[in-house]
C-alpha cells in the first residue's frame, strides 16, 4: 500500500505536499525507514547546533524535533480513534501554540532523541497493529476527512519536510 492508492476523500488538499513526500513506499516500511533515516539524521547534528534558529522568530532545532514528536503524537491519535471507528470529529491544533508551551530548548539533545524514539517505536507498532480494513477508514480531523492509512502517509512526508528544512536551513 503506497501513497498513490490514497483517493480524493481520504485527506484533505492541505495535506497534499507531506502525501507527496511520501512517494511510493509502502506505508508500513515506510514508516520504519523514515524512523531510522530521521535519527541517523539527528545524531549527526553537531550539538551546539540544536540551540540554533536561522533567523528571528523561527524555531530551533530543539523546537523543530519537538514539533515532531508532537504532530507524530497528535496523529497517531488520530490514526487509533479512526481506526477503532471513534466517530468523534477530532479538533485541530495550533502549531505554533505547541511549539511555544513544548519548553523544548530547556531540554536535552539526549532527551529529546530518547522522546523522539520512543514515540516512534509506538507508532510503528500501532500501524503494524492495524489491518488493511482499519487502515481503509475514513474520520473527521480538522474538519476533514482523513483515513488511518493517509495519516500513515502525512506523519513520513512531514518529517521528510522537516529534515529537508534542517538540512536547507540549518546546517
Amino acid at each position: 500500500m503506497n501513497a498513490s492508492q490514497l483517493t480524493a476523500n481520504e485527506y484533505s488538499p492541505f495535506y497534499s505536499t507531506y502525501i507527496n513526500k511520501a512517494g511510493l513506499i509502502d506505508l508500513i516500511s515506510g514508516i520504519e525507514d523514515s524512523f531510522n533515516d530521521a535519527l541517523s539524521f539527528f545524531e549527526t547534528i553537531p550539538k551546539q547546533k540544536f540551540d540554533y534558529r536561522y533567523a528571528k522568530g523561527k524555531w530551533t532545532i530543539k523546537e523543530l524535533i519537538q514539533h515532531i514528536i508532537d504532530v507524530e503524537r497528535v496523529f497517531a491519535y488520530r490514526a487509533l480513534c479512526i481506526a477503532r471507528e471513534d466517530n468523534t470529529p477530532l479538533p485541530s491544533f495550533e502549531e505554533n501554540d505547541y511549539a511555544v508551551s513544548s519548553m523544548a530548548n530547556n531540554r536535552t539533545r539526549e532527551n529529546l532523541l530518547e522522546e523522539y524514539k520512543a514515540i516512534k517505536i509506538s507508532t510503528i507498532l500501532l500501524f503494524r497493529s492495524f489491518n488493511d480494513k482499519m487502515l481503509m477508514r475514513v474520520g473527521i480531523a480538522s474538519g476533514g476527512n482523513i483515513s488511518v492509512r493517509a495519516l500513515g502517509f502525512i506523519m513520513i512526508g512531514h518529517e521528510s519536510h522537516h529534515i529537508q528544512v534542517i538540512k536547507e536551513r540549518y546546517l
